[in-house]
């Protein structure tokens, strides 16, 4: 039989080389780390597919046709590592996080910089969309999301026209985060997009999940969701937004730039150093799928790169 050129590796055996080596070195002068395995990073239209109130519980899918993950689903298999690097830990873990009160600090190349509190990100027009979520660890799934454009955000605090990227920092809480005295990430988490990618329509800030607020462990009280690139993009429980020139640091590209490039855009032609990224396993599911170009949303973001090199700008 023909060895396949990459193995299929399970999710929960996946470490980014970079913290690998690191963690092998810090093994030899401390014995007291544990063995505990690091993962790798994680976490629509024509239109948007909505969820009404007959779907709200079940029968809810995206405009493809797949159902949504169960709601058990959603809120107990989680990468969330300032909690831990365990999914399905997460959930216990980040029971009773305080998410209120909480604000979110909008400023840097803006017109009319402001802090919202939780409050005031919620009075803006929810809408409820079904997205995929593509897990650079080769799972995903099918989250019905309420939340608002990211567009409406930043078109209310007004763009400088020097301003061409966003940066978003999340909380660090050491009192109810265990997995902050990690030794191998430079916290906080930060991410970052181009302007015209949060500017993009699909961009969504979540407020909710099945019609419901969010869990701690999905990333309360507010997060992103930009569903055509790997799910460590869209970002957990954010505390700044800033807009800046030049081109942010993020967390993953930090540790490893080799295997999460700032674009992190969803691409099966391109795989990650150590795993193929043609397929993927939704979970609920014991068959692999094939992965969709730009996680399926080609049509609604592909204009964003034309004229760009993909396997470069990954």
């Amino acid at each position: 039989m023909r060895k396949p050129e990459y193995p299929i590796i399970p999710s929960s055996e996946i470490t980014p080389e970079s913290v690998y080596l690191n963690r092998r070195q810090f093994m030899k002068l401390s014995a007291a780390v544990g063995a505990t395995t690091l993962l790798a990073a994680c976490g629509v239209k024509p239109a948007p597919a909505s969820i009404d109130a007959a779907q709200s519980a079940t029968g809810a899918t995206d405009e493809l046709g797949d159902p949504a993950n169960s709601y058990d689903d959603i809120t107990h298999y989680n990468n969330y590592y300032e909690f831990t690097t365990n999914k399905e830990g997460v959930a216990v873990l980040a029971e009773g996080f305080p998410t209120s009160p909480w604000q979110v600090e909008v400023s840097g190349l803006v017109n009319h910089p402001r802090t919202y509190d939780i409050d005031d990100l919620r009075a803006f027009p929810q809408e409820e969309r079904i997205y995929r979520l593509r897990c650079v660890e080769g799972w995903s799934m099918v989250i019905p999301w309420t939340g608002f454009p990211l567009s409406s955000l930043l078109s209310e605090v007004d763009p400088m026209t020097s301003a061409k990227y966003v940066k978003f920092t999340t909380k660090i809480d050491d009192e109810h985060m265990p997995g902050l005295e990690s030794p191998f990430f430079p916290w906080p988490y930060t991410e970052g997009l181009r302007l015209d990618e949060a500017m993009n329509d699909l961009a969504l800030l979540v407020t909710g999940l099945y019609g419901k607020e969010l869990l701690p462990q999905n990333g309360a009280p507010i997060r992103l969701a930009v569903p055509w690139k790997y799910g460590f993009k869209s970002v957990k429980s954010i505390i700044r937004i800033e807009l800046v020139e030049e081109k942010p640091n993020t967390l993953w590209n930090s540790i490893a730039p080799r295997e999460y490039g700032f674009y992190s855009n969803v691409n099966p032609e391109v795989p990650h150093p150590r795993w193929s990224q043609a397929t993927e396993r939704r979970i609920g599911e014991d068959r692999r799928r094939e992965t969709l170009m730009f996680n399926g949303y080609e049509g609604q973001v592909s204009s964003l790169y034309a004229g760009m090199n993909l396997i470069s700008n990954y």
